[in-house]
């Protein structure tokens, strides 16, 4: 009954995720209207190669970025997580530095490395330390005026990234599927959304059905960066163990690994995010995995993307997931917002000191 408790579930609550968790749409919507009026150096479009650095929830708008353009782009995206830029980083590369505090270590070292390289440089962030260097190396700083945990401003960190790409030209212009990605995330945010019952909810029921159990989340290659981001925020939300994974590579190594250890095996429960974007070929591989999953006593569950472009397969899937995290978090009594852990880690590295 948790789940249908809007004032149970506002108590745990108390940095309002929900707020931004539904907010996801107009984050888009905003951002995509910001990004699509920037004025950027013409030069950038001359870029033979792109690389997006970041960690966490500022990174992940670049993974699926670089998923989104691999049948789009003229040329590569690379999205780097770590302190430095791949050796390959030139004059000719654009890199993106994409974190939300503008603090973040690893984003700001290899912010400077890409400009000891020479590469050409563009900041996204909402100030911080990040914002300040660029502004002092002349680097343009796209500034992100929205508050929330990174994770929370997702809408803004991907779709500003990509709105860049198609102002400089390396990506064509999506608006239109851009649009309709909002109106699937709209739409479906009526059917999931917490005034919704669990009795008629498939987010709150898939939510019910993972508790206690340790998700692992697959997808093909629409949605695997997608599968990324629902692992995450298992992680970051509900505070809970996931994995993730996708196919085919997973028929090539994963599926021999159900079996051990048994205990392991029985609290596992597999979520596929089914694109109608992926191939047949890809469709059939999770059918024959999911039969052989079952066979093993595995709990399955198939969560079908909608909308007609990529965009809106992507964009709706994680609105999807989103609440599905928060709703899981509820059931295990745990504030969405609270990043002890993570805050304990970094303090731990400020101070030099090892635990």
């Amino acid at each position: 009954m948790i789940l249908d408790d809007i004032a149970l579930m506002g108590s745990l609550d108390q940095q309002g995720m929900r707020e931004h968790v539904e907010a996801l749409p107009a984050q888009c919507r905003d951002a995509w209207e910001q990004g699509m009026a920037l004025d950027l150096p013409s030069d950038m479009g001359e870029a033979k190669s792109v690389v997006i650095a970041g960690m966490g929830g500022s990174a992940i708008g670049g993974d699926l970025v670089q998923r989104l353009l691999i049948g789009h782009a003229g040329v590569p995206v690379w999205v780097e997580r770590g302190y430095s830029m791949p050796a390959w980083v030139g004059s000719d590369t654009l890199v993106i530095a994409s974190s939300y505090s503008g603090n973040t270590e690893e984003t700001l070292s290899a912010f400077a490395d890409a400009g000891h390289k020479g590469a050409m440089r563009l900041a996204i962030t909402t100030g911080g330390k990040l914002k300040a260097e660029a502004e002092n190396a002349g680097v343009p700083v796209i500034t992100i005026s929205y508050q929330s945990p990174p994770r929370g401003a997702l809408g803004y960190s991907f779709t500003l990234i990509l709105a860049s790409l198609v102002r400089v030209g390396l990506a064509p212009d999506m608006s239109d599927e851009m649009e309709e990605a909002i109106d699937v995330m709209d739409a479906w945010r009526g059917e999931i959304g917490l005034e919704v019952p669990a009795s008629k909810n498939e987010a709150k029921r898939l939510a019910q059905e993972i508790f206690g159990r340790m998700p692992m989340i697959l997808a093909g290659p629409t949605l695997a960066s997608v599968a990324r981001r629902w692992k995450g925020q298992f992680n970051e939300n509900a505070k809970a163990w996931a994995q993730f994974d996708e196919l085919p590579e997973w028929d090539h190594n994963g599926i021999l690994g159900m079996r051990f250890p048994q205990d392991v095996a029985d609290r596992t429960y597999v979520i596929y995010l089914d694109a109608p974007a992926d191939s047949e070929r890809i469709k059939m591989r999770w059918e024959i995995s999911k039969s052989l999953m079952k066979k093993r006593g595995i709990g399955v569950h198939t969560v079908v993307a909608r909308g007609e472009s990529a965009l809106a397969q992507v964009l709706g899937s994680i609105h999807f997931g989103d609440f599905v995290s928060l709703y899981l978090a509820f059931l295990n009594g745990v504030n969405p917002t609270e990043m002890a852990a993570i805050e304990d880690l970094k303090k731990e590295l400020a101070s030099g000191h090892r635990l």
